[in-house]
C-alpha cells in the first residue's frame, strides 16, 4: 500500500496533466489560532482555484500522507491539539507510528515531489536563526531546497531570521534565489529586506522554464521564488526590527529552543503589533498562492527543453 493518499480530485488532476499547487499544513496547526487558521487555509485554496490551478494541501493523518484535503479535514486538523510539526528528520517516524502531523516547508517539498507536484506556495521559509553561530539553529528547509526538485514560492525567509546568513547558505547549497518583479529579496512582512536578491524574474513563464532547465541539466534541488508582500499589507522593516529583537530576547530568557522558537516568535510579534503581523501573513500567503498557480499553469503550456 502506498504511503501517499491523494484525494480523488488530485489523483484525477495529476493523471490529466492539470496544474496543481502544493500547500503546507503547518500554517494550520502552528501558524494561526482557531478559527483563523482554517479560514485562511480554505481561502488560500480558493485563491489557487480562482487563478486556474488546483490546490493540494498536504498533511499526515493516521500514518498516511494526504495529498489534498477536504474542507472538513482541514477544519478538523485546525482544531486538533498536539499535532507533530514534521520536517525531513521526523516525517518517516510519524508515518511509522501512525501519527498525525503538519508538514513544514521541507516535509511538504518531499511529499509534493513524491506525488509529482512541482510547485509549492508557502508564507516564508525557515533559514539561519539569529545567533546560529552559537546555537547552530539552521532550518532543514535550506538543505531540502538543495535536494528536492520543487519550486517554492514564498515572501522570502521569515524576518525573524538572520537573512544575510540565510542567503549565503542558499548560495553555498546552489539554490537559485529569484526575486519576483523586483531586485530586493523580500523579508516576509516587508517587501524589501535591504538585501539584493541573486536573481530577478518578472514572468511566471520564466520561472517555470528555469525549473525545467534545472531538470534538463540534471541538477538536484529546486528553486526559491521570493514574492514581495502586497504593498497595502506591508509592515516597514524599521518598525519590525525592535519588536523582533524584543521577542527574541524573551525566547532566550524563557529557554525556548528548536522547533518551538518560530511559533513563539510569530505569536509574540503578532501580540506586539496588535495583530498587524497576522493580517500581513494572511495577505502574503494569498499572494504567494496566486503566483504559484500562475507558475504551475505556465509549466503546462511551455515546451520541454531539449535534452543535453
Amino acid at each position: 500500500m502506498s504511503l501517499l493518499d491523494p484525494s480523488p480530485e488530485i489523483r484525477d488532476a495529476l493523471a490529466s496533466g492539470l496544474p496543481v499547487v502544493a500547500l503546507e499544513s503547518t500554517i494550520i496547526t502552528h501558524g494561526m489560532p482557531w478559527p483563523r487558521n482554517a479560514e485562511t487555509a480554505l481561502s488560500v485554496e480558493q485563491a489557487v482555484r480562482d487563478t486556474g490551478a488546483i490546490p493540494a494541501t498536504i498533511a499526515v493523518t493516521e500514518g498516511r500522507i494526504r495529498i489534498g484535503m477536504t474542507s472538513q479535514a482541514i477544519e478538523k486538523l485546525a482544531q486538533t491539539s498536539d499535532v507533530a510539526k514534521l520536517s525531513r528528520a521526523d516525517l518517516a517516524t510519524c508515518l511509522a507510528m501512525g501519527g498525525t502531523g503538519s508538514t513544514t516547508v521541507a516535509a511538504t517539498m518531499i511529499c509534493a515531489a513524491r506525488a509529482g507536484i512541482g510547485v509549492f506556495a508557502t508564507g516564508g521559509i525557515g533559514g539561519v536563526h539569529r545567533g546560529a553561530s552559537d546555537t547552530f539553529d539552521i532550518s532543514a528547509d535550506l538543505t531540502e531546497l538543495s535536494q528536492t526538485p520543487v519550486t517554492v514560492v514564498c515572501a522570502g525567509a521569515k524576518a525573524i531570521l538572520d537573512l544575510p546568513k540565510t542567503l549565503e547558505t542558499l548560495e553555498t547549497l546552489g539554490v537559485p534565489v529569484i526575486a519576483f518583479g523586483q531586485d530586493a529579496f523580500p523579508a516576509f512582512w516587508s517587501a524589501d529586506s535591504g538585501l539584493r536578491a541573486p536573481l530577478r524574474m518578472d514572468c511566471p513563464t520564466q520561472i517555470a522554464r528555469a525549473h525545467q532547465m534545472r531538470a534538463a541539466l540534471g541538477l538536484p534541488g529546486g528553486q526559491l521564488v521570493g514574492n514581495p508582500i502586497p504593498q497595502d499589507a506591508e509592515i516597514p522593516r524599521e518598525t519590525l526590527e525592535p519588536l523582533i529583537a524584543a521577542a527574541q530576547s524573551e525566547a532566550t530568557a524563557e529557554g525556548i529552543t528548536g522547533k518551538a522558537v518560530t511559533p513563539f516568535l510569530l505569536r509574540r510579534i503578532s501580540e506586539l503589533t496588535s495583530g498587524a503581523s497576522l493580517t500581513a501573513n494572511v495577505a502574503l500567503i494569498h499572494a504567494n498562492a496566486r503566483l504559484a498557480a500562475r507558475i504551475a499553469i505556465a509549466a503546462k503550456t511551455i515546451a520541454e527543453p531539449p535534452e543535453l
